[in-house]
């Protein structure tokens, strides 16, 4: 057989500074979870999130690490750049929840009453957790858009913008369903569908532009794309103003915590989260929408 006018494997996908990168991201992703899951323990809804935050990126990333070792990637019909791009921002933020959770709810000084073996199994545990954070943001470091530079979309500010955008969507999510009574006015439940609507559009310009598939459309996805995050600012500026006020405002909330409130089952603590997490989403988009502007699509990298 004739060779391919090329090596069948790609040694610069582990020797490159972000092949070494992603190499260390596997190490200590396995590292984290098999420290928990062999001694250090884990429990209820936030060690689960943290287990599969953790099991999940490290899947992820040796798919990645094998792909581009063997050319792979290659065969699959998405665009590569995009979904590296995409998932190493997402790996970012997942991972930098988890070694802020578990540590919070899992880990503490004393040895009573879990045992002192327990305990430095769950301190070793949140150090790797806090490395593996290091190592995801520096692959986003490594691969991120350079001025003048020809490259992804997903890998612009932009981009990476919209996978926090997305993010952050989740977090008030989690929160509306913790109980926030959102439904008790039509004002908040407005503010509800705007959440839903520009969390939806997001994942879908996300989805196109890791498909690959955003030159078949009929309509100028640049364009769209900018016309959106423009009304996703407006839609979340009514909410930054609606959501504060039908629930702070003393006519139709409560202005203070109140002093009967169940720690953790508080709609008020909800609501709080919800308002905090609505102007951090309408930053991103204002930032979004100045960096729009600057960017032109590549959908086949």
């Amino acid at each position: 057989m004739e060779g391919t006018g090329g090596p069948y494997l790609n040694t610069a996908a582990v020797t490159s500074p972000v092949g070494i990168a992603r190499l260390l991201q596997m190490t200590l992703g396995c590292t984290t979870f098999s420290l928990v899951a062999h001694r250090g323990g884990f429990s209820a809804a936030y060690g689960t999130f943290c287990m599969f935050v953790w099991t999940f990126c490290f899947a992820i990333t040796v798919f990645i690490i094998t792909c581009e070792f063997t050319h792979l990637h290659s065969c699959l019909s998405i665009s590569w750049g995009n979904f590296t791009a995409a998932f190493a921002m997402l790996a970012t933020l997942m991972s930098v929840t988890a070694a802020v959770i578990y540590p919070l709810y899992f880990v503490q000084l004393d040895c009573y009453p879990i045992g002192c073996e327990v305990r430095d199994f769950r301190i070793a545990a949140s150090v790797f957790a806090g490395l593996l954070f290091v190592a995801y943001a520096a692959e986003v470091f490594l691969t991120r858009a350079k001025p003048g530079q020809v490259t992804s979309y997903m890998a612009t500010v932009s981009g990476l913008l919209k996978i926090v955008q997305a993010f952050v969507a989740c977090i008030i999510f989690g929160a509306l369903v913790n109980d926030s009574q959102y439904s008790k006015y039509v004002a908040t439940q407005w503010c509800v569908a705007v959440y839903s609507f520009c969390f939806v559009v997001t994942v879908v310009v996300v989805a196109f532009s890791v498909t690959g598939k955003t030159a078949m459309l009929w309509f100028p996805f640049e364009r769209s794309v900018v016309i959106y995050t423009f009304g996703a600012v407006l839609l979340y500026m009514s909410a930054a103003v609606i959501w504060p006020v039908f629930c702070f405002d003393s006519k139709y909330g409560s202005p203070r915590r109140p002093g009967l409130c169940a720690k953790g089952r508080c709609p008020w603590d909800s609501q709080l989260v919800v308002a905090i997490f609505t102007y951090v989403n309408l930053l991103l988009y204002i930032v979004d929408l100045a960096y729009s502007q600057r960017i032109r699509f590549v959908s086949h990298l």
